[in-house]
């Protein structure tokens, strides 16, 4: 059996895997427990009771993180000319379309969020295969497929992020970065698990929202009241 480090013993003596925090005291909890070097992310996965299999269960939807996710979003827009020049004045890391769409069909992923006009997805829509995976397709649904294309780019690297369920009936997103202050991380944690509460199906029955638990990259992850979901 491997030993536990020094690191490892004085975060396991911190947390008490048979309880479950309030969202407040897993958002301080979590920057005690966390050991790595570089500024992890915070992380949320929450267990929904519903059948993600079925269309009308299926829970998916964006939000605007008061505090941002402390990353530097890298965003592509795809656009026609007419639109180049209001992409790259609200930030966007690359503009363009034929060339990028070029380089993805050749394996080119190295963006964070695409954003492109309704103009051009008859051009995008084949790039399913690569980006669909990748979590990278633009979707009107999540505000990348727009015409207002300045506003979309600033909303996302603003703290705008898009979460979906999974085949499990999870929802992973991440809510900023150990760096942040606990009452950031919660302010965060706390409006994403709103927005999810606020999209639960009609065709939901029993326990919605199952299980909440907070954890950054490396760490031991922290069980959060379920009934703790507001600040």
């Amino acid at each position: 059996m491997a030993t536990l480090s020094k690191n490892r013993k004085a975060v396991l003596e911190k947390l008490d895997k048979d309880s479950t925090y309030t969202l407040a005291d897993a958002s301080a909890l979590v920057k005690e427990i966390t050991t790595t070097k570089f500024d992890a992310s915070v992380d949320l996965s929450v267990r929904l009771g519903v059948d993600p299999r079925k269309s009308n269960q299926m829970v998916r939807g964006v939000v605007t993180l008061p505090h941002g996710t402390g990353k530097d979003v890298r965003v592509l827009v795809l656009c026609t000319p007419d639109k180049e020049e209001e992409a790259k004045e609200a930030g966007a890391d690359h503009v363009g379309l034929d060339e990028f769409i070029d380089k993805i069909k050749g394996g080119w992923t190295d963006v964070d969020v695409i954003i492109t006009t309704p103009s051009v997805m008859g051009k995008v829509g084949p790039l399913g295969r690569v980006l669909g995976p990748r979590g990278l397709m633009p979707n009107p649904k999540t505000g990348t497929v727009t015409m207002d294309v300045g506003k979309a780019v600033k909303d996302v690297k603003g703290g705008k992020i898009d979460f979906k369920v999974d085949k499990f009936g999870i929802v992973h997103a991440s809510v900023g970065k150990v760096s942040f202050d606990a009452q950031k991380i919660a302010e965060n944690a706390s409006e994403l698990l709103q927005t999810i509460i606020k999209l639960k199906p009609a065709s939901s029955k029993g326990t919605y929202m199952k299980s909440i638990f907070m954890s950054s990259t490396m760490s031991p992850s922290i069980a959060v009241d379920t009934k703790s979901t507001s600040l």
